[in-house]
């Protein structure tokens, strides 16, 4: 059973993927006689399993917009666990008895009701006695069954989630930091519970389960892995676990921590639970936990500090965002100063004020936040006039947050922030050109536009008057733009700015539409919106920036400059359809990115995580013993060598 499940989810995947490819009008990646069989083999699977998965082409979910969210009462309490940060604490709970330990996902609580194979009816937990009627938005998860084996009533509760790898890719479509989501949780809440189901589906909601609650046959099972590994077969994903006891709990609980580093699903601690039913049932709860589950949760590295001041940082598209200044503190082996309040919505909600004691902590590891504000002064003003240009700013209602926006078409941080965004790393990539460099040359009116930056030879005499510049770093400066000018398209999409289009979203336009720059002015809203992955807001933001006359003309431009790669076309792409993952050290390529950036150029795709989706695993160590080698073998993934990908290439 588990093989035949396997192999419809490699079919829905290739199947999928060639009506994606077909319908956006890219090189097929089959023939239509082939993509009958392989759909009739699925079906045939399906009509085997009595399974079929929402995302199979077999069926369609249709979208519905509704006016409210329906409120529905639990059949029991969806209770919250008891909670520690000490494994010791998990090693006295478990005893003498065997447990499963398991990652707490870091989602939105979903029961889901079966009858007749069939879903009937999702339900969030809500405040754990009444929760939100979402069966509507369910129906669009991307990984849950739509028809079961099983066809009495089934009642099975998991976490609703949003991928990593896909909340990367939701954010890499919004540029700038004030408007990016904060994390896969809060993206996740409001997907779900949208009134257009259209929406949720195009976030890639995925579920996993974690108990089954009951069948209508009182199917018993003795203990709750034999309980997984039912749902398992039925077609569900089931929550990452290890069976443990006394003696092999702190193992387990370091091998998660090692692992969570890399994992693609979000999560915030751990699960204990134990696995007999029978013992489970016999504990009961209290007025607030089930007393057969424990929760143990990742320590965050808090530290407290005093806040200084806010200041308030302008961009390239207008926004003002507040970021707040606080007395140095150690976080994760780094100091900290600084931390983005993201916008003014969050400022308020914070009720944030100079002086304050506030507590912070990095986001993953990486971005300073704040946790908590300890005094709440809450007497932080807005500034009424740009920091920078000095006119009027307003305070807009952004998709429900407010905030501070410089209507200035010509304000100076916008240029500089076009500027430097243009020459940055995933962009042009010219070295030299630092944002306080820029500003001088934009001081100095050497520069005035984007193009302007290739026309730097005409003005040596101020660049090495400039201080910490000579003839060295001059002609250091030159070789970086004449190199910068062999650039992928997606790049120099990406470099212009466009409000929302990420560097993803513009690889996703040119390998969909491989035309030249100056005419992707031509591509409609409907075309875009064509694209998996672009939805209506990203379409018209690139409408409207090549709808501009000023726009076209500086595409133009930029098209005479420079020595643009454009994707392969048709019968030059030997990777399209394929999926790999990177890791380990490599030796033929300069780093991950170059190998990434190659794999793509020739249509294929590089995913962070190791997936039932993934073609191939690139890791020069095929013996190593790493939680993607492992992965890899479980799910049968071919795992090759950098020498072997680049035969793959050539063949």
């Amino acid at each position: 059973m588990k093989q035949e499940m396997l192999r419809m989810k490699e079919l829905i995947n290739k199947l999928n993927e060639a009506a994606r490819v077909y319908y956006q009008g890219q090189d097929e990646v089959m023939s239509n006689y082939e993509y009958d069989k392989l759909y009739d083999e699925l079906a045939a699977l399906e009509e085997k399993t009595g399974v079929v998965m929402s995302a199979s082409p077999t069926v369609h979910v249709g979208y519905e917009t509704i006016s409210e969210l329906p409120k529905e009462a639990h059949i029991a309490p969806m209770l919250s666990l008891d909670k520690t940060k000490e494994v010791a604490s998990l090693v006295d709970w478990i005893g003498e008895k065997k447990g499963l330990l398991s990652l707490k996902l870091d989602g939105i609580s979903v029961i889901l009701t079966y009858e007749g194979g069939r879903l009937s009816k999702a339900l969030t937990r809500g405040n754990g006695e009444v929760g939100e009627v979402i069966t509507n938005n369910a129906r669009t998860f991307v990984n849950i069954p739509e028809r079961l084996s099983f066809t009495g009533r089934l009642v099975v509760r998991g976490e609703a989630l949003i991928r990593y790898s896909d909340f990367e890719i939701l954010n890499n479509q919004t540029a700038e930091i004030g408007e990016k989501y904060k994390n896969p949780r809060n993206l996740c809440s409001g997907s779900v519970r949208q009134l257009n189901n259209e929406i949720t589906a195009k976030r890639r909601v995925h579920f996993y389960t974690y108990n089954l609650i009951m069948t209508d046959d009182n199917r018993e099972f003795s203990t709750k892995e034999e309980g997984l590994d039912w749902l398992s077969g039925l077609g569900f994903d089931i929550v990452p676990f290890k069976t443990v006891d006394k003696n092999t709990l702190s193992e387990s609980v370091a091998q998660f921590s090692e692992e969570i580093a890399s994992c693609d699903l979000p999560s915030d601690g751990l699960v204990l639970t134990y696995d007999d039913v029978s013992y489970s049932r016999s504990l009961g709860r209290t007025a607030k936990f089930p007393r057969d589950s424990i929760a143990f949760k990742w320590k965050d590295e808090l530290a407290d500090t005093t806040l200084r001041k806010i200041e308030w940082s302008a961009s390239r598209t207008g926004l003002i965002n507040p970021v707040a200044v606080f007395d140095p503190v150690e976080l994760e082996g780094t100091t900290v100063s600084r931390a983005s309040v993201h916008n003014v919505s969050v400022l308020r909600d914070l009720k944030l004020g100079i002086g304050d004691r506030i507590s912070v902590y990095k986001a993953n590891m990486i971005i300073p936040q704040i946790y908590e504000n300890k005094t709440k002064n809450d007497h932080c003003e807005i500034p009424k006039k740009c920091p920078i240009c000095g006119q009027e700013t307003t305070l807009v209602n952004d998709n429900g947050s407010v905030v501070l926006m410089c209507q200035n078409p010509n304000c100076y941080a916008k240029k500089i922030k076009a500027l430097s965004h243009f020459v940055s790393r995933d962009a042009l990539n010219i070295d030299g050109l630092s944002e306080a460099t820029l500003e001088k040359l934009v001081n100095e009116k050497v520069i005035h536009s984007l193009t302007d930056i290739f026309s730097l030879e005409k003005s040596k005499d101020i660049f090495v008057e400039m201080e910490g510049f000579g003839e060295k770093s001059y002609q250091n400066l030159l070789e970086a733009i004449e190199a910068a000018k062999d650039v992928p398209a997606a790049k120099v999409v990406y470099s212009l700015g466009i409000k929302g289009i990420g560097l993803s979203t513009a690889k996703l336009i040119m390998n969909a539409y491989p035309v030249s720059l100056s005419e992707l002015k031509n591509l409609t809203k409907e075309e875009l919106c064509r694209i998996e992955g672009i939805g209506e807001v990203l379409a018209c933001s690139f409408v409207d920036f090549f709808a501009q006359e000023k726009n076209q003309q500086m595409v133009e431009e930029l098209e005479k400059i420079l020595r643009i790669q454009y994707p392969s076309v048709e019968g030059e792409q030997p990777l399209a359809g394929k999926t790999f993952v990177i890791t380990g050290t490599l030796t033929q390529f300069a780093n991950r990115s170059e190998c990434k950036e190659k794999i793509e150029s020739l249509g294929g795709k590089v995913s962070g995580s190791v997936s039932a989706k993934t073609s191939y695993l690139v890791n020069n160590d095929i013996t190593s013993s790493s939680s993607k080698n492992k992965k890899a073998k479980e799910l049968s993934i071919p795992i090759i060598t950098e020498e072997e990908l680049l035969s793959l290439i050539s063949s």
